[in-house]
């Protein structure tokens, strides 16, 4: 019998020369260490994640330097790039593609900028679920500022320990925020909101307030950051009675550099 011998299967992916890939290896974990340094210099790690896992980031931005660092030291050291050769690991990318994709990440990180949830973000939930408090801890809330000092996410928890509109009707407010132009509502009324943020911008949620207008809402496009000073007063809105500020001064004013709010905060 005859045996027929067995061709070789062609790899999937195209084969790095073995020179190259300790080299992969040391760019992409540069790169990473670069990216996540330069979200922190750049002020941008605030548009993903809580403040108080800054030092995280940092640290470890500071340690893949230090490793991509070693490596390199250890390549020229030895003079021998076979003995460099990173193909002893198990990896499901041939030798080579999975430092490849890092990079090509990394690099994406440099060119495209995080973005910031804004208003059609909020819309995709109904306007009884921007305006409910259930998801703020009122349980550890204790808050002694003046009406007028309160932000945005203080009023919400203050909802959510009294609820009744009614209790609030004459206060003064001043509160910062994006508008939403919520389509079930009157030309008169936006809603004021901020996102929320517990540990990442993957769990924010939104909070607002309704604020009714002197004038049209047109005057006051989607997203756009406000500046307002009102009163407090009952509204009904959708069949229900919300605490509505009734703006008397509205100011524009640039989106802030952080632009959540901490669930913490108060």
């Amino acid at each position: 019998m005859v045996s027929i011998p067995k061709r070789k299967r062609k790899p999937r992916f195209p084969q790095f020369p073995p020179r190259i890939l300790p080299w992969l290896d040391v760019i992409a974990i540069a790169a990473w260490g670069v990216l996540l340094l330069y979200y922190w210099q750049a002020n941008k790690l605030e548009l993903l994640i809580q403040r108080d896992f800054f030092w995280l980031i940092i640290t470890a931005g500071f340690g893949l330097l230090c490793v991509a660092l070693l490596k390199f030291k250890q390549m020229i050291s030895t003079r021998r790039v076979k003995e460099a050769s990173p193909q002893q690991h198990i990896s499901v990318f041939a030798p080579g593609w999975g430092s490849v994709l890092l990079l090509v990440v990394a690099i994406s990180g440099f060119l495209i900028s995080p973005q910031v949830f804004a208003s059609d973000h909020a819309l995709n939930q109904n306007l009884s679920e921007i305006l409910s408090s259930s998801r703020v801890r009122p349980q550890s809330f204790r808050s002694s500022r003046r009406p007028e000092e309160r932000t945005l996410i203080d009023w919400v928890r203050t909802l959510s320990v009294y609820p009744e509109p009614d209790a609030y009707t004459g206060q003064k407010a001043k509160v910062t925020g994006f508008v939403i132009h919520p389509p079930e509502t009157g030309d008169n009324l936006i809603l004021l909101s901020r996102f929320v943020i517990t540990c990442c911008a993957a769990d924010a949620y939104p909070i607002a307030l309704p604020v009714k207008l002197e004038g049209s809402r047109q005057d006051y496009p989607p997203d756009t950051w406000l500046e307002i000073e009102g009163k407090m007063i009952t509204e009904t809105i959708a069949g229900t009675r919300r605490l509505t500020i009734a703006a008397n001064n509205i100011k524009k004013i640039p989106r802030p550099t952080n632009p959540y709010s901490d669930e913490r905060d108060s």
